[in-house]
Protein backbone atom coordinates (compact mmCIF):
# COMPACT_ATOMS: atom_id res chain seq x y z
CA UNK A 1 0.00 0.00 0.00
CA UNK A 2 1.48 3.51 -0.81
CA UNK A 3 0.37 6.71 1.22
CA UNK A 4 1.23 9.95 0.06
CA UNK A 5 1.21 12.94 2.38
CA UNK A 6 2.33 17.01 1.79
CA UNK A 7 5.43 16.51 3.16
CA UNK A 8 6.41 12.64 1.85
CA UNK A 9 5.61 8.88 0.42
CA UNK A 10 4.94 6.40 2.67
CA UNK A 11 4.86 2.71 1.19
CA UNK A 12 3.83 0.19 4.05
CA UNK A 13 4.81 -3.19 4.23
CA UNK A 14 3.91 -6.34 6.16
CA UNK A 15 6.59 -4.94 9.39
CA UNK A 16 7.99 -2.04 8.02
CA UNK A 17 7.27 1.48 6.10
CA UNK A 18 9.71 2.74 3.59
CA UNK A 19 9.45 6.86 3.72
CA UNK A 20 10.66 8.97 1.25
CA UNK A 21 10.61 12.81 2.41
CA UNK A 22 10.20 15.38 -0.42
CA UNK A 23 13.33 17.54 -1.39
CA UNK A 24 13.52 20.60 1.12
CA UNK A 25 11.04 19.35 3.83
CA UNK A 26 11.65 19.78 7.27
CA UNK A 27 10.43 17.15 9.79
CA UNK A 28 9.10 19.25 12.85
CA UNK A 29 7.29 17.74 15.67
CA UNK A 30 4.06 18.90 13.64
CA UNK A 31 5.01 16.84 11.03
CA UNK A 32 6.37 13.70 13.47
CA UNK A 33 3.17 13.65 14.98
CA UNK A 34 1.26 13.44 11.30
CA UNK A 35 3.58 11.02 10.22
CA UNK A 36 2.95 9.04 13.66
CA UNK A 37 -0.73 9.11 13.35
CA UNK A 38 -0.62 7.51 10.28
CA UNK A 39 1.47 4.81 10.85
CA UNK A 40 0.41 4.10 14.18
CA UNK A 41 -3.38 3.75 12.85
CA UNK A 42 -2.19 1.31 9.27
CA UNK A 43 -0.18 -1.04 11.72
CA UNK A 44 -2.40 -0.80 14.86
CA UNK A 45 -1.32 -2.97 17.86
CA UNK A 46 1.06 -4.48 15.19
CA UNK A 47 5.23 -3.81 15.60
CA UNK A 48 6.76 -2.01 12.87
CA UNK A 49 10.09 -0.19 11.76
CA UNK A 50 10.05 2.81 9.80
CA UNK A 51 12.92 2.72 7.39
CA UNK A 52 13.82 6.46 5.46
CA UNK A 53 14.84 6.34 2.29
CA UNK A 54 16.76 9.36 1.63
CA UNK A 55 17.14 10.56 -1.43
CA UNK A 56 16.50 13.83 -1.79
CA UNK A 57 17.75 16.62 0.69
CA UNK A 58 15.35 17.47 4.06
CA UNK A 59 15.86 18.25 7.86
CA UNK A 60 15.00 16.53 10.50
CA UNK A 61 14.71 18.26 14.42
CA UNK A 62 16.15 15.77 16.29
CA UNK A 63 13.65 15.83 19.30
CA UNK A 64 11.32 14.43 17.33
CA UNK A 65 13.01 11.12 18.25
CA UNK A 66 12.54 11.41 21.98
CA UNK A 67 8.33 10.67 21.31
CA UNK A 68 9.13 7.96 18.81
CA UNK A 69 11.25 6.43 21.84
CA UNK A 70 8.12 6.17 23.67
CA UNK A 71 5.81 4.03 21.17
CA UNK A 72 5.85 0.20 22.27
CA UNK A 73 5.09 -0.60 19.00
CA UNK A 74 7.66 1.09 16.57
CA UNK A 75 10.76 -0.80 17.30
CA UNK A 76 13.16 -0.02 14.79
CA UNK A 77 14.62 2.91 12.66
CA UNK A 78 16.69 2.44 9.08
CA UNK A 79 17.94 5.14 7.33
CA UNK A 80 19.50 4.36 4.09
CA UNK A 81 21.67 6.61 1.94
CA UNK A 82 25.20 6.51 0.08
CA UNK A 83 25.61 9.73 0.76
CA UNK A 84 28.33 10.12 3.57
CA UNK A 85 26.91 13.38 4.92
CA UNK A 86 23.41 12.15 5.11
CA UNK A 87 24.60 8.96 6.67
CA UNK A 88 26.96 11.83 8.86
CA UNK A 89 23.81 13.22 10.02
CA UNK A 90 22.07 10.22 11.37
CA UNK A 91 24.93 9.67 13.17
CA UNK A 92 23.89 12.31 15.38
CA UNK A 93 20.25 11.55 14.82
CA UNK A 94 20.69 7.91 16.33
CA UNK A 95 22.42 9.59 19.53
CA UNK A 96 18.03 11.01 20.53
CA UNK A 97 16.86 7.50 19.58
CA UNK A 98 16.50 4.74 22.47
CA UNK A 99 15.56 2.21 20.10
CA UNK A 100 17.43 -0.06 17.32
CA UNK A 101 18.58 2.60 14.79
CA UNK A 102 20.88 1.40 11.91
CA UNK A 103 22.29 3.44 9.06
CA UNK A 104 22.69 1.42 5.59
CA UNK A 105 24.20 1.93 2.05
CA UNK A 106 21.27 -0.73 0.77
CA UNK A 107 17.63 -0.31 1.07
CA UNK A 108 17.46 -4.64 0.40
CA UNK A 109 19.53 -5.08 3.16
CA UNK A 110 17.46 -2.29 5.30
CA UNK A 111 14.48 -4.23 4.68
CA UNK A 112 16.23 -7.32 5.83
CA UNK A 113 16.75 -5.64 9.28
CA UNK A 114 13.61 -4.26 9.86
CA UNK A 115 11.88 -7.88 9.34
CA UNK A 116 14.37 -9.44 11.42
CA UNK A 117 13.93 -6.08 14.20
CA UNK A 118 10.09 -6.10 14.38
CA UNK A 119 9.55 -9.47 15.20
CA UNK A 120 11.90 -9.23 18.29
Amino acid sequence: MVKELDFCKLEFYGNYVICNVYEGETISKKRSNELTKVLLTHFKEKSFVYITHRIYSYSVDPTIYDNLSKIKTFTGFAVVSSNLLVQQTAEVEKLFFRKPFKIFNDLEIAKEWATIIAKS
